[in-house]
């Protein structure tokens, strides 16, 4: 079949997408409210279900008062069960998939379930749907003629009591129809590798032989693997290997940090980057504007969203709101109910609302991994624009970073003690360290007030971290791969003390 064919009828397919898309943005409470309804009536005869009757349940006003808000831990049991053979929980269908959750350092893991529906409605339309977006924003898009380059997690996949666990990526290619395999690269053989490093390699190997116009994964791994293409093939940048470029489709983390490095790797004015958010858990939202970094929030992927400005968060014991509550520019912990029987369950992400027509959010950081060891409640948003501006101002490119407390010792100020791997180090350090705190100061007025006479806060200590320190650690973490990431902001000094040991 000639590949403009195919692009054509691709193409079309897309396009019709597109009008589903326009009625949750015409109607986006009504869809919520109907999911949530459908959500309840089909796990009404779960054990869940019928713990909190919810065949009686009219309303949201109902459900936020008669189902507790969870987390992970409160879930676990009724999980191991289900991990065990048991079925019909807190899902009516058979659930015998389990995505790994390696989204931190931390030695315990979390295993999210995996229903047929949450593959089908969430998993496996976020490709399709980042697809019809980019298309609807670039006609001219030649991107189906070519293939697509895509960098999951740990492919491993184990099982146990006839249910199956490993890395969201590996149950997603282990999952996906046998046509989505040929417009992409590498094959499900090499993306199915376990061992990361080899994998790594034979994609290499792979791919410089192809013709790729599109790039898929998270940033950090995708940078370590197109330096990796430049290395093997001795070309000055990507375009010289893959000539027909044309975007890099990436989430996961936040990409400022990665912005400036990839725009050497792929050094094209045209070139476009999409964002995604995704988590083990679920896709939620997608970039759907050319050169933004707003993502417009997915309301028909089997997930119902409740939101707890973080003003009052109070973990299981927080009051949540729904979707027509929300405000513009409040930063809310993202809660969920879906279609794999996770309800009311506090995910560890907080978000901003930037557009309430269509509603638009941007990524502000984790319930979990922040600082307020002082009362400076610093978010990873803050210390991600800090950054950005101090790069800028020096010339500086950042690999990646950690920030974690330094505890008040006697009459001695406390502080935050910073770990950065420089790909480009600053035109000049001191300069790059005040402009750091400066930003804080100026968008975090907490931590301004901290820095105030260094009374609670003196000025950051920032270390200069070795060429490939982090990459060191997650590798003798058992880290590796394209899931993992490194933790930015930690309220204790665990993460930093392994660092400065290495």
């Amino acid at each position: 079949m000639p590949l403009p064919f195919v692009h054509s009828v691709i193409a079309w397919l897309l396009k019709r997408r597109k009008h589903q898309i326009d009625l949750f943005l015409k109607y986006p409470h009504e869809v919520q409210k109907e999911l949530l309804n459908r959500l309840l009536y089909i796990a009404e005869e779960t054990e869940v279900g019928k713990k909190y009757d919810f065949s009686t349940i009219e309303n949201y006003e109902t459900f936020a008062k008669r189902v507790p808000i969870q987390q992970y831990e409160s879930i676990e049991p009724l999980i191991e069960r289900v991990r065990q053979g048991e079925q019909n929980v807190f899902w009516p269908t058979t659930i015998k998939w389990f995505a790994k959750s390696s989204g931190t350092t931390n030695a315990k893991s979390k295993f999210i379930p995996v229903s047929d529906e949450a593959l089908e409605e969430c998993h496996f339309n976020i490709g399709k749907d980042l697809l019809c977006l980019y298309l609807s924003n670039n006609e001219d898009t030649e991107l189906f003629v070519g293939k697509g380059l895509r960098l999951g997690g740990s492919s491993a996949i184990y099982e146990d009591n006839n249910s199956y666990f490993g890395d969201l990526s590996a149950i997603i290619i282990e999952n996906l129809p046998f046509w989505a395999d040929l417009n992409s690269s590498p094959k499900q053989e090499v993306a199915l590798m376990s061992e990361w490093e080899t994998k790594m390699e034979a994609i290499v190997d792979e791919t410089i032989q192809e013709d790729i116009t599109s790039l898929y994964g998270v940033p950090s791994w995708m940078l370590v693997l197109c330096n990796k293409v430049l290395e093997k093939t001795g070309k000055q940048n990507l375009l010289e290997v893959w000539p027909n470029l044309e975007v890099y489709f990436h989430g996961g983390v936040n990409f400022n940090p990665y912005r400036e490095q990839f725009k050497k790797l792929i050094p094209s004015e045209k070139f476009k980057y999409y964002e995604t958010y995704n988590a083990s858990e679920g896709f939620f939202a997608i970039q759907d504007q050319n050169n933004s970094s707003e993502l417009l929030l997915m309301l028909d992927y089997g997930i119902f969203y409740e939101f707890i400005p973080m003003s009052h968060f109070n973990g299981e014991n927080s009051t949540a709101i729904p979707l027509e509550q929300v405000e513009l520019d409040t930063n809310y912990a993202l809660l969920i109910t879906t279609n794999a029987g996770l309800w009311r369950y506090l995910i560890g992400d907080t978000i901003k609302f930037t557009s309430l027509n269509p509603h638009r959010i941007k990524i502000t950081g984790r319930t979990k991994h922040f600082i307020n060891t002082f009362g400076e409640e610093l978010i990873i948003d803050n210390t991600e624009e800090a950054i950005k501006r101090a790069c800028a101002q020096t010339d500086a490119v950042v690999n990646e970073y950690t920030v974690a407390p330094i505890y008040m010792n006697g009459q001695k100020s406390g502080g935050h003690e910073w770990m950065i791997e420089f790909s480009e180090f600053p035109s000049n350090f001191d300069d790059f360290s005040k402009i750091i705190d400066d930003t804080l100061k100026t968008i975090n007025s907490d931590y301004e007030a901290k820095r105030y006479l260094n009374m609670a806060l003196a000025f950051p200590k920032i270390n200069v971290a070795r060429q490939h320190l982090f990459y060191d650690w997650l590798k003798q973490k058992g880290k590796l791969g394209g899931q993992n990431k490194v933790p930015r902001l930690s309220n204790s000094r665990e993460f930093m003390e392994e660092l400065l040991e290495m």
